[in-house]
């Protein structure tokens, strides 16, 4: 019926809905991982290649997902992470085609290479949900998101399996084209794009050089596994990636905007988190390619990540991710050292408790390294982040690929396992332990040398290396230079007083100072060596960074995030609190930065807002919708108390001779005689107006308005059967009301 124009308001189930939206997004993608690997020993016979050729079925989507993951992560930073996510997505499709058409080895590789490529929808998905889920909701969500490249690749056995069995090996592609389809469909409906983005120019030398630095690596171990380590190709391969990282490595230091900002990436929890993701990842694929009973393997890992995944955001809230890290790869290395020895694996109940372990392991692995990684890296490089671990997890995955092609004997392979995930607790144990409260102004924790040396062993290596080695930096020695750069708030807005501390690993204050009214600052370097960097300013939080002194001044640009929030209650006319009001907030463009709801007390809040003007809508079920701009201020919680009018109704019956009177129409004018609505009466004569504002309104009730017609009467036109006298001619009339 149509009624007074009402405000459109977003989705109120899709905050929800959109993380699992990119959850199946995720492991849709990682299906293909290990959808071929139960159908490779057949593909020599069906594609007339050799067995080490359709080896590379596998080995090729691995490389292609290790290269693509940094890239697309950092593209979707920079140019919106839903587009690139879609393009990811259409990727997956296009890879799945192009392997489902072809009868060949070429085309089987150009799409499966595809499919690898598509791999950047999980760190794509885990900078979505950073951005627009709830802090208080946001653990959950990001865990499931990462822990759904295990969950995918253990279930893409299975998936392998069943399907090659009772259809064909061409139907495991369209089924997974299909599934990217699906997942498409649902990110374009229920995904919104990130507010706001930091801009910025793609590094293009660098892209190209950690393409060729890692692609070279990667095929190296792989070629060396399958020609054999003295071979000339897997020699060469390997000495271009030990030629080109170093060189990329030095370029991305020198970068303004590198693809990958190894000063971040040198921090202790980032660092020591990716190592042990490498670790992990080996740990996963020695699993996947010990070649045990896919059909059971698959959905006993698949389950069991998930729900340790989710199981794990409970145990970092209590003991914190580093605590769930190590614990999860405790449980991992247990479950291979089953797998190696202590059971034969020959009965399913053994295969299962194997599986459980491994999968309960990594789930909660998985679940942890998001808290790690995104409390250490600003929101504007998130998914950059996550593409790099992600990329480290596919490197232990190629490696355990090799050395599953070399060694036969699962108890090796196992035990293998079992000792990367040992790595990976040691490494686990150097992390950061969990924070605890403290004033602002605490001093800083002296952390012990040994746990210095190993979080930035990178780092050091290439200050010494920039410091010693001639000619790598030409200039002054490194005394008297300067670490220079701007502390930017979002928008890049300069924030100047921002208090600017030099630290050594060991915890001593190098030096300090405070950054200009343009956010310039500049402290004093002792001398090269790796420092960290710490930039705090009233109202935003604070900011640590690794920073890496060679002979040469270093530039580095401090991003603060803000404090701000959003708060308030929402009530209706009567005074009473409206329970479940949706609450959206939208920027100066109009795109949505958070939706949220009211509890039972009308309570609602947001974090992390961007100071600076933006539009508050809230809608309730039987009220008016209410929207007004709020100022966000540049520091503390803005508070805004809103009351919600309820909708005013008007019903009622038209009678004509005291009997109801249907196809009556009805027409509502406000007090200016507007039309505000319009209806017709039912059978029953009744008519309704809903979702009214309070005021004044005219109602007008009419019949059918009148048709006029001129009649030439002169017989032209008989009734049939009539008898004698005049003529008799017909004139029906049709009355309707006018159409609109």
């Amino acid at each position: 019926m149509p009624h007074a124009p009402a405000r459109s308001v977003p989705p109120v189930a899709a905050p929800a809905f959109a993380g699992i939206t990119l959850t199946f997004a995720g492991i849709v993608v990682s299906l293909t991982q290990t959808l071929v690997v139960p159908v490779v020993p057949e593909l020599p016979g069906l594609l007339g290649t050799s067995a080490s050729g359709a080896a590379w079925a596998v080995t090729v989507t691995l490389v292609a997902a290790a290269v693509a993951t940094p890239l697309l992560g950092r593209l979707g930073d920079l140019y919106g992470r839903r587009r690139t996510l879609l393009a990811a997505l259409a990727l997956l499709i296009a890879g799945s085609v192009t392997a489902a058409l072809g009868d060949t080895l070429a085309p089987l590789l150009v799409g499966r290479a595809l499919q690898g490529l598509a791999f950047g929808v999980i760190p794509l998905g885990i900078g979505i949900l950073r951005d627009q889920r709830p802090v208080e909701r946001r653990d959950m969500a990001l865990a499931l998101m990462s822990a759904s490249l295990g969950a995918g690749g253990a279930l893409g056995l299975t998936a392998g399996v069943l399907i090659a069995d009772r259809v064909d090996p061409h139907a495991l592609f369209w089924t997974s084209a299909a599934l990217g389809a699906v997942a498409a469909v649902l990110v374009l409906v229920a995904v919104p794009e990130s507010a706001g983005r930091p801009g910025g120019r793609f590094d293009l030398a660098g892209a190209l050089g950690l393409t060729t630095g890692s692609s070279c690596l990667l095929l190296g171990i792989s070629q060396g596994a399958d020609r054999g380590w003295t071979d000339p190709v897997p020699l060469g391969l390997l000495a271009v990636a030990l030629v080109v990282l170093p060189l990329w490595g030095l370029l991305e230091l020198r970068v303004r905007e590198p693809l990958v900002d190894l000063r971040v990436g040198a921090r202790r929890p980032v660092l020591l988190t990716n190592l042990a993701s490498l670790a992990g990842g080996f740990s996963l694929f020695a699993m996947v390619s010990a070649g045990q009973s896919p059909a059971v393997v698959g959905p006993a890992m698949g389950l069991a990540v998930m729900a340790a995944a989710a199981s794990s955001v409970l145990l970092s809230e209590a003991k914190g991710p580093k605590a769930t890290l190590m614990a999860g790869a405790v449980i991992v290395a247990g479950g291979h050292g089953l797998g190696a020895g202590v059971v034969a694996m020959d009965a399913v109940w053994e295969v299962l408790l194997v599986s459980c372990a491994v999968g309960a392991g990594i789930g909660l692995a998985h679940g942890a390294i998001p808290a790690l990684i995104t409390g250490s890296v600003a929101p504007a490089r998130t998914s950059a982040a996550h593409g790099l671990d992600i990329s480290m997890r596919f490197v232990g995955g190629v490696a355990a690929s090799a050395v599953a092609g070399v060694v036969l004997d699962r108890t090796v392979l196992m035990g293998a396992g079992a000792g990367a995930a040992l790595l990976a607790f040691v490494l686990a144990a150097f992390l950061p332990g969990r924070r605890t409260a403290a004033a602002p102004s605490a001093a800083p924790v002296r952390e012990p040398d040994i746990g210095a040396a190993v979080a930035v062993p990178l780092a050091r290596a290439v200050a010494e290396l920039i410091a010693t080695v001639p000619g790598l930096a030409p200039g002054a020695s490194a005394d008297g230079c300067f670490v220079r750069g701007r502390v930017l708030a979002a928008e890049q807005v300069p924030v100047g007083g921002a208090a600017v501390t030099l630290l050594s690993l060991g915890g001593r204050q190098v030096a300090r100072t405070n950054a200009g009214a343009d956010g310039a600052y500049a402290v004093p370097v002792p001398g090269a060596g790796t420092y960290v960097l710490i930039a705090s300013a009233d109202g935003r939080q604070p900011q640590a960074t690794t920073v890496v002194v060679g002979a040469e001044p270093v530039t580095y640009d401090v991003l603060l995030s803000g404090t701000t929030g959003l708060a308030g209650v929402v009530r209706s006319s009567n005074g009473g609190p409206v329970d479940g009001a949706v609450v959206v907030v939208t920027d100066a463009r109009g795109d949505v930065q958070v939706t949220v709801r009211t509890d039972g007390a009308g309570e609602f809040s947001v974090a992390e807002l961007v100071p600076g003007p933006v539009t508050l809508v809230v809608s309730s079920p039987k009220h008016r919708p209410l929207a007004l701009p709020v100022d966000i201020g540049a520091t503390g919680i803005t508070r805004v108390d809103l009351a919600l009018r309820p909708g005013v109704q008007v019903r009622g019956t038209v009678r004509g001779a005291g009997v109801p009177l249907g196809d009556a129409r009805v027409t509502l004018t406000d007090a200016v005689g507007n039309v505000v609505a319009t209806a017709t009466t039912g059978p029953d004569g009744t008519y309704a107006f809903a979702d009214l504002d309070e005021g004044r309104y005219t109602v007008v009730a009419t019949g059918y308005p009148p048709r006029a017609t001129v009649l030439d009467l002169g017989g032209r036109v008989q009734s049939a059967g009539a008898g004698t006298g005049g003529a008799v001619d017909t004139h029906d009339i049709d009355l309707a009301h006018d159409t609109e």
